[in-house]
């Protein structure tokens, strides 16, 4: 048996490309320079094209083709925005003749040797979508009586540790206060009684890594509580709420919650780049009186960003700038960095000042010829108080009537596009479930049928489940409050390493659907260098979408049933599980594989174009041509991306985290990508007037 590729030295894997690959030395032993081998290489090539009628060669001659072309082509890479030439061929070359520079990684060169494996019909990936099922199986449901149970008994521990932070608080202005001469039982029923109460997780939230470790039971090793210490003293922040610290498991045995975990233990990687974190999202840096990278003008301030003409983001001066929680790989690290969103809710509490800047807000928006979709988010939605939350939608609802108004005065052809969907963004559901109280329910039962009369059609709860473990008692709760009033679950997940997982993806899809709510993106990491521990590459975003997600793929009738259940049935989860009853179908695929491009928009329609000297894939991306953009996109030819990982890198992480690589292996022929269509539900009802087609709010450099 031959030794695992990924073990191998630079000089060991040589050895292999002579075992399997001889023709390339031959080839390379021929030529005087790169140029000459590159363009032996494309004969080789072009002689596999003309031999073999084989899907999996041709592919391989695709790619090699693009590889050859690109050679020696400087191209700018967009998220770091810096000029770099492409050297795959060269360095294949250098590697060939033995003329390597020292400490070069061997995963470019394994990447390489699957290209040409693959050319020359010696390695045949195999898809894996027959097994997902049983890949599924690995993965507890946090609904699974077992998980319940241990999440009995840690919720028990950490209510006995509560009560001894509860008890210095003698403070008789305190919420969360014990009477005098309680016993350790009545203390014990007081903090159980508590634990219903979202303010009281919030109270109580963990803030520093000691007391996370505290409430652990000291389970943290020495070298995660320095690397954490190290954070805090960086002050990057911590906040993870009792609930959901009764989730992760401290035991040996159990479950497996490395997917959670990772949400809320920071990287070396993350605590390194802290202060120096640079926005993803170009368009989120702005200048006051300018034109965001889209093209954009915004309110002044970090209220309102914007990629799209139909869609903006609206972020609260409010308690709406916290979160349940701060997730690891959270997209806004950049603005926790910057303060503008944080944990100090005493300085998040709604100034007087917000008014104005609300109305300012709303102006902008009924202005605006376009716009007809707002995401409310932060931070997180649901963290703003009920009082706050209805002055907000009660904002919107009386801009859309002015709007409609306004637009009963304009011509055919003239009118302005209207609100068609109203989008609350929060990961409360599955940080604090507590939170969908009574009444923040008849506030959105109230607001749905109100702004149902003035046009409003799609009401979304966008929420981000990362695990099947998330989803628990509480949250089912919750969730079946929320679909009572109407409005629509949809979820956000972001696919890190751990979740990456063969199955894992899969089976939060199914226990997702099971109850009521509807996949909607599943993001690849961004790539910058505080997120590479989480990093899974494209490549096995699009393995996962073949191979995994295929298996609940819709026909064209299919689709068009499911639609109309769900828009007829006033209940989602029932209208999907009959669906899923009748079709017997694990789940239904409603979700899209996307990466967050730099100021153009979502896309996974990309190419591999070269391979650094590192192993990490340069992909060729264009913009998803299914939706409506900026014109600023006219002036953006080409859009190249160097991933954060390498393919191999991504591999020896999975190992260690006890996977089976060969359940893998089809990821390396995983080298372009095509953006899904969106799903149904999820696109815009038409008017039923003739909108303008001209921008307001734009300008173009």
């Amino acid at each position: 048996m031959k030794e695992n590729i990924l073990k191998l030295s630079i000089d060991g894997l040589r050895h292999r490309f002579g075992e399997d690959l001889s023709v390339l030395f031959s080839i390379a032993s021929q030529c005087e320079d790169v140029s000459q081998f590159t363009e032996k290489l494309q004969k080789l090539v072009n002689q596999y094209n003309k031999d073999s009628a084989s899907v999996i060669v041709k592919q391989a001659v695709t790619e090699l083709e693009v590889l050859t072309k690109y050679e020696a082509v400087s191209i700018h890479e967009l998220s770091k925005n810096k000029n770099m030439c492409i050297d795959t061929i060269t360095n294949l070359w250098l590697f060939l003749n033995d003329d390597l520079p020292d400490h070069i990684p061997t995963d470019l060169f394994i990447d390489l040797y699957y290209l040409f494996m693959q050319l020359m019909g010696k390695y045949t990936p195999q898809r894996k979508d027959q097994q997902v099922e049983n890949q599924m199986k690995r993965w507890k449901s946090g609904l699974n009586p077992e998980i319940i149970e241990i999440r009995r008994k840690n919720k028990y521990r950490i209510i006995t540790k509560l009560i001894d932070k509860i008890d210095p608080l003698t403070s008789p202005g305190s919420r969360y206060r014990f009477e005098k001469g309680m016993s350790i039982e009545q203390k014990y029923m007081q903090v159980e009684k508590w634990w219903d109460e979202y303010r009281f997780h919030l109270t109580m939230a963990i803030k520093s890594p000691k007391e996370l470790n505290f409430y652990l039971d000291k389970t943290l090793s020495e070298e995660t509580m320095d690397l954490l210490s190290r954070a805090k003293k960086k002050g990057m922040p911590f906040f993870v709420t009792p609930y959901y610290l009764s989730l992760l498991n401290t035991a040996k045995e159990g479950y497996d919650d490395r997917t959670i975990r990772s949400y809320i233990l920071y990287s070396e990687n993350l605590v390194d780049s802290y202060g120096h974190i640079r926005a993803w999202e170009r368009e989120d840096e702005v200048e006051a009186g300018k034109p965001n990278a889209a093209g954009w003008f915004v309110p002044d301030g970090h209220n309102v960003h914007r990629r799209y003409p139909d869609v903006a983001i609206m972020i609260p001066d409010s308690m709406g700038r916290a979160c349940g929680g701060l997730c690891a790989v959270c997209q806004r690290m950049y603005d926790f960095q910057s303060e503008r969103l944080n944990f100090n809710f005493a300085e998040l509490k709604v100034k007087e000042s917000w008014d104005k800047k609300l109305q300012r807000i709303m102006r902008y928006f009924e202005n605006d010829t376009q716009m007809r979709d707002i995401l409310i988010t932060g931070g997180d939605a649901l963290m703003s108080q009920n009082s706050t939350l209805y002055k907000i939608l009660d904002a919107v609802y009386r801009m859309v009537q002015r709007k409609k108004s306004a637009n009963l005065l304009r011509p055919d052809g003239e009118k302005y596009a209207e609100l068609q969907r109203v989008r609350l963004g929060s990961r409360l559901l599955a940080y604090l479930p507590m939170r969908m109280n009574n009444e923040l329910i008849d506030i959105l039962r109230e607001f749905k049928e109100k702004a149902s009369k003035v046009g409003i059609q799609q009401f979304i709860i966008q929420t981000h489940f990362q695990s099947p473990l998330e989803l628990t008692v509480e949250a089912k709760k919750a969730i079946r409050a929320i679909l009572s009033t109407g409005w629509m679950i949809t979820n956000q997940m972001v696919f890190t390493t751990a979740a990456s997982r063969r199955g894992h993806t899969a089976k939060l899809r199914k226990v997702l659907n099971r109850e009521g709510v509807l996949p909607y993106y599943t993001f690849s990491v961004k790539g910058f260098k505080e997120n590479y521990d989480l990093y899974a590459p494209n490549s096995r975003s699009m393995q996962e979408s073949m191979e995994e997600k295929s298996i609940g793929y819709l026909d064209e009738e299919q689709t068009e049933l499911l639609l109309h259940a769900i828009r007829e049935n006033k209940d989602t989860k029932i209208a999907l599980n009959r669906f899923l009853d009748k079709y017997e179908l694990p789940f239904v695929a409603t979700d899209k594989n996307v990466l967050n491009l730099p100021g153009i928009g979502k896309s996974m329609t990309f190419t591999t174009v070269g391979i650094t000297q590192s192993g990490k894939r340069i992909l060729k991306f264009d913009y998803d041509r299914t939706r409506k953009h900026s014109p600023v996109i006219d002036s953006i030819k080409e859009v190249y991306i160097v991933e954060n990982k390498s393919i191999a890198a991504y591999l020896r992480q999975l190992a260690q985290m006890g996977e089976r690589i060969d359940e893998y292996a089809s990821i390396w022929s995983y080298r372009e990508g095509i953006t899904e269509p969106r799903f149904g539900v999820y696109e815009y009802p038409p008017f039923g007037f003739s909108q303008t087609d001209r921008f307001v709010n734009l300008e173009l450099k």
